[in-house]
């Protein structure tokens, strides 16, 4: 008995043949492997639901180990063999990081209903009876068929080239938080760490072409159910880096995937199997694919450095990892631990040029704090020194340059200086946000506010959802006397952090120079009840409580806390000769946020004593 035949997939041009294990498109068979048929079949069998890469590689792949980007690579396959959807859609539907969707509208045909056209027989002659055919015709159809074709290779090749931005458009790309997959969640470090090296690796491939989104705000989709194109409307972006890490020994296993965020396709995917030591050559490695991907115009500098990326001692790699997981934690023990770490990588590979710019970075860190690890003028002074040794080895390295214009402009005061290593940082990497940032900051204490303004709003624009600059673009607002602006600033940080004392306490500012002394307490309180000590200080004087506000006076001092931050309580406590006085000590122990005094609103009440114009122009922002 004859077994009846199994039904076919019908949809858009195209017919699936279960049976036969094959695909036509118009009657013509679609070339693919049997990995990306058989993916193809398990979509269109559960056609409208979300399968997920898990699911999907069970079905696929049955009872072996295949990493995800493998199935990224049949997907982009079977995209480029289906093209686009009629109407212009598309037919598989990407969910980032969750699975893959068949979208399109699938029938089934039974396959007598399917003609295929067998190729008639080849005559050299015309069939008995028929008219001779001329020369014309008998090229007629081959000619016919030779249009189309072209016609098609046309097509094809204009749609590839429409997938990539016109050239003069810059094209904005996110590194999504590597997945860490060796089921060690003390390996965190690590999967971070390639993040972020991916993000500054890409950063300064073609600067004017292409934009990278900032460290900060892309770890904020670490293990988020978000798919590419919702993430790529948040962050404004056109394409999507995403990957995952394993370590085995000596031995990693990193896989990476370009997503185009307008149709969610898969651009290109890889996966490297590498020892240790090859880890910068694996990140050069995946930035020359994409550069390739995307149509990148790379200098030949940039050629040769991804061509001939170094070695390094895996060890110190490690370390240095480290070393910026814990810098990127920005607080006093963070910046601590991690200078250990960086002094341990440059100890066991002296040429590593990016560990010293790390330790310059922490160095710098600690030295803008108050802290009783390590005094200020010792940490910045190794700060300069490290960052000079960076530079020595590497000019290009923006972080350096960066980290070089901080102690210049925060510590000598040398607002002209910094501003030489921040441009050279801005020129290397146009999206190292950091850069953009400090530099509004030392632009502040060269009186151009209208230029910090710009500045913060360039770093808000590489790192939109960094808490911090969202914040200080308030305060460059408040600095031109712009409160009710200011005011709405703050509000947007505080819808990303509620618990930011640093925005709590520059809106109390806002409130009090525009005379609401109750909202100016609260917000004072509430940044006094979270790192900010001395504004606990300054509500005190609000209130009236001068001993409670001396008793913090004597704790602040006592453990350490910053002269500056005692002026600000004296200041509000009406006591101008002990704020001069701390003023003073401020000014001997070059206090960092000296730089800003032209213009924050702290010192309102005190700014009509000449004796404030002299620390003015001791620090350098008055002429």
């Amino acid at each position: 008995m004859r077994q009846a035949a199994q039904s076919l997939f019908a949809f858009g041009p195209f017919h699936l043949d279960p049976a036969q294990r094959l695909l036509f498109r118009d009657a013509e068979v679609v070339s693919l492997t049997p990995k990306a048929l058989d993916t193809l079949l398990v979509l269109v069998e559960n056609r409208g639901r979300l399968l997920t890469k898990d699911e999907l590689l069970e079905r696929v792949w049955p009872g072996t180990f295949v990493e995800e980007v493998t199935l990224a690579k049949n997907i982009s396959t079977l995209r480029k063999a289906l093209g686009d959807a009629p109407g212009g859609g598309e037919y598989i539907e990407t969910h980032s990081k969750r699975g893959y969707r068949f979208v399109a509208e699938v029938r089934k045909v039974e396959p007598e209903t399917m003609a295929v056209p067998a190729p008639a027989p080849f005559q050299d002659q015309a069939a008995p009876g028929a008219p001779p055919r001329s020369v014309s015709n008998a090229w007629r159809v081959p000619a016919i068929v030779l249009v189309c074709l072209l016609f098609a290779g046309g097509a094809i090749w204009y749609r590839s080239r429409s997938q990539v931005a016109p050239v003069g458009t810059k094209i904005m790309l996110a590194v999504l938080p590597f997945e860490n997959l060796s089921g060690d969640p003390e390996q965190e470090y690590f999967s971070n760490g390639l993040t972020e090296e991916m993000i500054t690796h890409l950063g300064r491939l073609d600067p004017g072409r292409l934009g990278v989104i900032a460290r900060t705000s892309a770890m904020q989709y670490k293990g988020a159910h978000k798919d590419a194109r919702q993430i790529g409307n948040e962050l404004h972006v056109d394409y999507l880096l995403e990957g995952s890490v394993r370590r085995e020994g000596s031995r990693v296993r990193i896989s990476a995937q370009l997503i185009q965020v307008s149709d969610q396709s898969h651009r290109w995917a890889e996966d490297y199997d590498r020892q240790m030591s090859d880890i910068l050559a694996v990140q050069s490695e995946v930035a020359g694919a994409i550069a390739q991907e995307i149509r990148l115009k790379l200098t030949p500098e940039e050629h040769s450095r991804l061509q001939n990326a170094r070695a390094v001692n895996p060890e110190a790699y490690e370390d240095y990892l480290k070393g910026r997981y814990f810098w990127n934690k920005r607080t006093v023990e963070g910046h601590r631990k991690a200078i250990e770490f960086f002094e341990k990588a440059v100890v066991l590979d002296p040429n590593y040029a990016q560990a010293y710019a790390g330790l310059a970075d922490a160095s710098a860190g600690l030295g803008s704090w108050a802290n009783t690890v390590m005094p200020r003028r010792e940490a910045m002074s190794q700060a300069r020194t490290a960052a000079q040794k960076a530079l020595a080895l590497d000019e290009s390295l923006a972080d350096a340059h960066a980290s070089l214009g901080f102690v210049r402009m925060h510590y000598d005061w040398d607002f002209a200086g910094a501003e030489k290593e921040f441009q050279r940082a801005i020129a290397l990497d146009p999206g190292y946000a950091t850069a953009h940032h400090w530099y509004a900051y030392d632009l502040v204490a060269l009186a151009r506010l209208d230029d910090a303004l710009a500045e913060i709003r360039r770093a808000q624009k590489a790192d939109p959802l960094s808490v911090i600059i969202v914040r200080d673009v308030g305060e460059m607002l408040l600095f031109e006397g712009r409160d009710d602006e200011a005011i709405v600033q703050c509000r947007k940080a505080q819808e990303m952090d509620p618990d930011f004392g640093l925005t709590h306490w520059l809106l109390g500012l806002a409130y009090q120079r525009k005379g609401q002394s109750r909202k100016a307490m609260e917000e004072m309180d509430a940044a006094g009840r979270s790192t900010n000590p001395n504004a606990a200080g300054v509500v005190f004087a609000l209130q009236g409580k001068r001993a409670e506000a001396h008793r913090l006076l004597a704790h602040l001092e006592k453990d350490y806390g910053s002269a500056l931050d005692r002026a600000i309580v004296y200041v509000n406590l009406r006591e101008k000769n002990m704020a001069f006085a701390s003023l003073e000590k401020a000014v001997e122990e070059r206090d960092g946020g000296l730089i800003i005094m032209r213009f924050t609103p702290e010192w309102g009440p005190i700014r009509a004593d000449p004796r404030f114009g002299q620390l003015e122009r001791r620090v350098g922002v008055l002429q």
